[in-house]
């Protein structure tokens, strides 16, 4: 199973895979490192990715972008309607309250919600992932926007979850950077913290984040964000709709170069426009949008409790960032050069990957933990009772670690309900709702009379999602303990050995101690945006669906392009190449068959299914397949003849050689290779002799798969004989000549024989 991470950006997207040997960046069917985080729907299938971008200018209509931007969100929500609506060229539509498209696809109007069309580029995500690894893709991390709502990150899980992808986290970007940043740091201090700012501007969020490292660990400080600045605001600054694909080009140029050409091809009527403009023109117009830059460096800084002079190292990535005013703006705010040792495309898709190898079980690395905070303060509301004179709390505060778990107590007499808000509701994004859940914690009943005491535990999650996880009851109980205490007097000790003697008198105490005991779990009841699974079983096999849809139009174009490429490469070679090994009475036929295919293609056929062009393919096969046969084979025989003659001419020779090497070969042996050899000749000299008096639009009498076999045959027969190894020598020892007055070894067995039957008869005689 692939351990995948991915950068979900607004204009691109990255894929990094853990593998053994690292982090990868994976490219997609063209070979690209960035796939464009577009999908776009046509008259016949969907366009993922890269084909996506294809159908950009002629299907804007039914092309959706700013993905990042649009999902999870509502059709009213003020920032969709005032500054992401600029941004679209499909007509957005409110859908039972969600964002949804309106687009032609297959020939009908048709509306998707917003997680739809993004569990759609996720689709595609994971099969560039799975086409990479050649293994099925499943875990994975997503690295989204650190300001990213609780509504807006149980979209992307509910997206992943239709895509059939199991995330594992969800990462806040600037994170998944410092984390992949850290892990590879081995010089990290042990107890002062290094203190390290991360400035990420890219396409269209800006995210400044202050992170502290120490070995093996990395804690969030403070993050701030200018949720509306990025390249895309400089691109809009530039010109307007048709300008924006040439002034991105531009904006590119320029930060390498002093000065670029503006080109945009038939911007009116089928006129071109070219222009020329200077670094310091552009610098200039985008004055406003640089100005932007301090403020959140500023904020970042206050909320971490740190000044300039204490941060130790400042890194910027996102592409945006290799425009110089802007690295000019950052290093003058903090006085110290800018530090790029990351990739600025690739440092978040490669943090995601690292952090879900950390979390799979197949992969081991380098202990490293990640603790994130949260970016809105989140407060818990219920109905007021008797005894109680508040009704919220803010449970979790502004930069609260994550995960987290916070515990909750009421007394109630019966069920109750808790209602989750963003408590600053003014900084999350203009337009989405604060509310985020409502949680009924049912099955409460009064103890002894009295409101029982619940326990809520409260959970912000490794998603950054709030949950409720459980809720249960607690009992006071008073229970009675004793306490054996010695109580000192004034006896004298007995003399020892005396008897009765009484032991020193001891006192026992008892106290009463209360104790909560838990007595039982009850049910909690959620609410939250999360689809309901049954709706969310329904939106998978609609996806599923369109993917077979999607690929049977793949394979049914694939195979018209066969049919086409066939017919149009076999005629142009029917009077070349072709012409001899095409047989004289079928020859006016075929041609006929290859045209009448033609026009049916272009005619009835050019809208029908994959077997039927299959089918009309397979019928041209009948006489065109042999012609290329034969064609192929006058090639492929000779060179196999060739081979097959060496090698009897290399294993004859070694059969009938004299080096030392086989002498010890039988001659049996070497004469049935001489054997063997010479048939496989003879027989090779009589096909070649049959086929030179055929036409070559005939038969063939051989081919080369049959010279091939025979080959093979001759020297699978011959190898094992000459490579037979030679006989070890024969060592004879000689005889041992006994010396004068010693005796032999049979003179010593015959001895002891004598000796024993001497003891054995002196032993009868004991007896």
């Amino acid at each position: 199973m692939s351990v995948v991470g991915i950068d979900f950006g607004n204009l691109q997207s990255v894929i990094a895979v853990a593998r053994n040997r690292g982090i990868d960046v994976v490219c997609n069917e063209v070979s690209n490192r960035f796939t464009p985080s577009l999908v776009s729907f046509g008259p016949k299938q969907r366009y993922l990715g890269e084909t996506a971008k294809t159908q950009e200018i002629s299907n804007f209509k039914n092309t959706i972008s700013s993905l990042k931007r649009i999902i999870g969100r509502t059709y009213a929500d003020k920032e969709i309607q005032e500054i992401e609506k600029q941004y679209l060229t499909a007509p957005l539509v409110d859908i039972n309250g969600q964002l949804g498209v309106k687009v032609n696809y297959q020939g009908q109007e048709t509306t998707f919600t917003t997680l739809q069309v993004f569990a759609m580029y996720l689709t595609k995500m994971k099969e560039i992932a799975a086409a990479e690894t050649k293994m099925p893709v499943s875990d994975c991390v997503i690295a989204i926007p650190a300001w990213f709502t609780d509504v807006q990150r149980r979209a992307v899980l509910d997206a992943a979850d239709v895509a059939g992808l199991n995330v594992l986290r969800l990462i806040n970007d600037s994170t998944a950077t410092a984390l992949g940043y850290g892990i590879t740091k081995t010089d990290l201090p042990e107890d002062k913290a290094r203190n390290v700012c991360f400035v990420d501007v890219g396409h269209s969020t800006y995210t400044v984040s202050i992170v502290s490292f120490i070995k093996g660990q990395l804690t969030v400080k403070s993050r701030a964000f200018d949720r509306h600045f990025g390249g895309r605001d400089f691109d809009r600054m530039l010109a307007m709709i048709r300008l924006m694909a040439g002034c991105e080009k531009l904006k590119k140029v320029l930060s390498a170069n002093a000065q670029a050409p503006l080109n945009i091809e038939s911007i009116m009527e089928d006129r071109d426009v070219a222009s020329m403009m200077k670094r310091a023109e552009f610098e200039e117009l985008a004055q406003n949008l640089i100005s932007r830059v301090e403020a959140p460096l500023q904020k970042a800084l206050d909320e971490a409790g740190l000044t300039v002079e204490e941060i130790d190292a400042v890194e910027i990535v996102g592409g945006s960032t290799r425009i110089p005013s802007l690295k000019e703006r950052i290093q003058a705010f903090f006085k110290k050069d800018l530090s790029s040792t990351l990739n600025q495309d690739e440092a978040v898709a490669r943090g995601a990957a690292l952090q879900c190898a950390m979390l799979s079980p197949t992969f081991k690395v380098r202990d490293f933990t990640v603790q994130d905070i949260t970016n809105y303060p989140i407060k818990m509301t219920w109905e007021k009772t008797p005894e109680e004179d508040e009704t919220e709390l803010v449970v979790f505060n502004k930069n609260n670690s994550i995960p987290s778990t916070k515990i909750l107590t009421f007394y109630r007499s019966q069920p109750f309900d808790l209602e989750a808000q963003y408590a600053e509701p003014e900084n999350i994004p203009a337009g989405i709702n604060p509310w985020i859940a409502r949680f009924t914690v049912k099955g409460v009943e009064p103890i002894n009379g009295e409101p029982a005491c619940v326990k809520v535990k409260a959970r912000v999650n490794i998603h950054g999602v709030l949950t409720v996880e459980s809720a249960y009851v607690v009992e006071e109980v008073t229970k009675e303990e004793l306490v054996e205490e010695t109580m000192a007097t004034d006896a004298a000790p007995a003399a020892e050995g005396a008897e009765g003697a009484e032991a020193a008198p001891e006192a026992s105490l008892t106290r009463k101690v209360k104790k909560l005991v838990r007595k039982g779990d009850l049910s909690v009841v959620s609410a939250t945006s999360t689809l309901d699974r049954a709706v969310a079983t329904e939106l998978r096999e609609k996806e599923m669906e369109m993917i077979a849809s999607d690929k049977l139009v793949v394979d049914t174009e694939m195979a018209k392009n066969a049919l086409e490429e066939y017919i149009y490469d076999t005629r142009s070679k029917v009077d070349g190449v072709y012409r001899d090994f095409v047989n004289p009475a079928d020859k006016e036929k075929f041609v006929q068959d290859l045209n009448d295919a033609e026009n049916w293609l272009y005619d009835e056929g050019d809208e029908t299914t994959k077997s039927v062009y299959a089918a009309k393919l397979g019928e041209l096969h009948v006489v065109g397949k042999p012609v290329v046969e034969r064609y192929r084979e006058v090639e492929a025989r000779a060179n196999a003849s060739r081979e097959l003659r060496e090698s009897i001419n290399q294993l004859m020779s070694q059969a009938t050689s004299t080096e030392e090497k086989y002498a010890h070969i039988p001659e049996a042996e070497k004469n049935s290779i001489v054997e063997k050899c010479s048939k496989a000749q003879t027989w090779i000299e009589n096909k070649e002799e049959r086929q030179s008096m055929l036409k070559k639009f005939e038969t063939p009498a051989i081919s080369s798969a049959e010279i091939r076999k025979q080959r093979d045959d001759i020297v699978y027969f011959a190898t094992p004989i000459l490579n037979k190894p030679k006989p070890k020598p024969v060592v004879v020892e000689a005889p041992e000549v006994p010396t004068p007055g010693s005796s032999t070894p049979s003179d010593e067995k015959e001895a002891s024989e004598e000796e024993t039957k001497h003891d054995e008869s002196k032993d009868m005689d004991i007896d």
